[in-house]
């Protein structure tokens, strides 16, 4: 029987979730994959399109979870799959390194047409952002000759070894896999929510998190032995946390003082998600008086393909010698089909302005729901970046770890398809596709308040 209340919402479901074809591809999936591969949502997708998936037993799903970010044009938009299909019966493969397609090169000059650098521009394609990531750092120690590299705690920037070296969280994402990388350096982030004390302004938040820094750059390591800072703009895992552009500001400055270079972590907040193509945008000046001098990109750059890159100044990114930098796949034909269509159809569909209003919807929502329960103790919306964070005692601040895997559990049983964040696990985001429609936006937040409330009261009762 249909959990639905009308015949004109999009969300389908014929409980018990999960249904029968789905339950046994789950039990499948359970013998034969990793233990360690974790699943958010016991669904199994057949199709999607938009803003939806369909389970292999027909139930529909609104998709808040978008692939982690990977699905800002949503699934399957028509133009970029026609890009796909245009190019594979053309050329699959050839290796970057061995030769050279129109669609690299396309891709190159699109990226160079909207990344947030001024002048002369060079880009490096790889396959994940995790590799993108470690690509900038080999760019970056070679083009300074230093080997220190510093990151913040919250910050995610993959499962590699170096990847996960800096990676901040410990037990889920490090634990029994070490020994890691060396010359990688630590600072606090500038998380207002948690660390700003009472009172403080932000600007002066920001300066005391940048003498944490200045600091870091006495006790730690020298700021001559350093090749370059990685920030995310708002971080992702980390529970979607934004950085004050002043404090963005600070950081160009103080890393221009001591011949570091910059890099802006671009993997989850590309392409839109923010309001702006890039988070680093919505730093003033960003662009014009300065810019940073890498940019990370990766998940919407090609509509859930295995495409990433970094982006950067010309006179650092062709720093190293012919022959230290590439991939087999990186920048693979398929793909790069599928990334130039992608960013034509981002910008064809203003969805970055999409964004903006996605995130004012989600932000008036959940601004009712914390009116409502105590549990919550903070919202956030960086254009469609959206998290809810949970608490035990909104004086205290102390994470809540127990609610967002109960509100996951619940809201899929309403037809959303979500996941957590955060630092301590006691976010949940939304990282809805772009192009959902204001309907099937504001049905999806009924749905996911109804799995807040169920969730909360679920606790309460435990």
């Amino acid at each position: 029987m249909s959990t639905t209340d009308t015949a004109n919402s999009t969300i389908r479901i014929n409980a018990p979730l999960p249904g029968p074809l789905a339950q046994a591809i789950l039990d499948r999936r359970d013998a034969t994959t990793v233990r360690g591969l974790y699943r958010s949502c016991p669904i199994v997708a057949d199709r999607a399109a938009g803003a939806t998936v369909t389970d292999v037993d027909g139930n529909v799903f609104i998709d808040l979870a978008g692939g982690i970010g990977a699905l800002n044009a949503g699934h399957c938009p028509p133009e970029v799959t026609a890009a796909i299909h245009g190019q594979v019966d053309r050329l699959l493969h050839l290796c970057n390194i061995v030769g050279t397609y129109e669609s690299m090169v396309q891709l190159n000059e699109k990226l160079h047409e909207i990344v947030p650098i001024r002048g002369p521009k060079k880009t490096l394609l790889c396959n994940s952002g995790v590799e993108a990531g470690e690509n900038a750092v080999k760019i970056a120690r070679y083009a300074t000759g230093r080997q220190g590299i510093i990151v913040f705690e919250g910050a995610f920037h993959g499962r590699s070894l170096l990847g996960m070296t800096m990676t901040s969280k410990y037990d889920l994402y490090k634990r029994g896999f070490g020994p890691f990388a060396s010359e990688i350096y630590r600072v606090p982030f500038p998380y207002e929510y948690r660390e700003k004390p009472a009172g403080m302004s932000t600007e002066d938040f920001c300066e005391h998190r940048i003498n944490d820094l200045k600091k870091a750059l006495v006790a730690q390591i020298d700021p001559s032995s350093v090749a370059a800072v990685i920030i995310e703009p708002v971080q992702g895992e980390g529970g979607f946390i934004p950085a004050p552009p002043e404090y963005i500001r600070a950081l160009r400055e103080l890393t221009a003082q001591h011949g570091i270079l910059l890099a802006s972590d671009e993997v989850q907040t590309g392409f839109g998600r923010t309001g702006k193509m890039f988070a680093i945008e919505h730093t003033p000046g960003c662009g014009t008086e300065w810019d940073v001098d890498m940019v990370i990109m990766a998940k919407s750059i090609g509509s859930g393909l295995p495409i990433a890159a970094v982006t950067g100044k010309a006179e650092v990114m062709d720093k190293p010698h012919v022959g230290g930098l590439g991939s087999t796949y990186g920048g693979n034909p398929v793909a790069c089909a599928g990334a130039v269509a992608t960013i034509d159809y981002l910008r064809e569909h203003h969805l970055a302005d999409r964004a903006n209003e996605i995130g004012k919807v989600c932000l008036d929502y959940f601004q009712r729901w914390q009116a409502k329960h105590d549990v919550i103790g903070d919202v956030r919306c960086s254009g469609a970046m959206c998290a809810i964070e949970f608490v035990i005692d909104r004086e205290t601040k102390e994470p809540n770890s127990v609610l967002p895997p109960l509100i996951v559990e619940e809201a899929f049983q309403r037809g959303l398809i979500m996941i957590r964040a955060g630092l301590y696990g006691s976010c949940i985001r939304s990282l809805v596709p772009l192009v959902i429609t204001d309907a099937q936006l504001h049905e999806a937040m009924q749905a996911l308040g109804a799995a807040v409330d169920a969730a909360v009261q679920r606790a309460a009762a435990a």
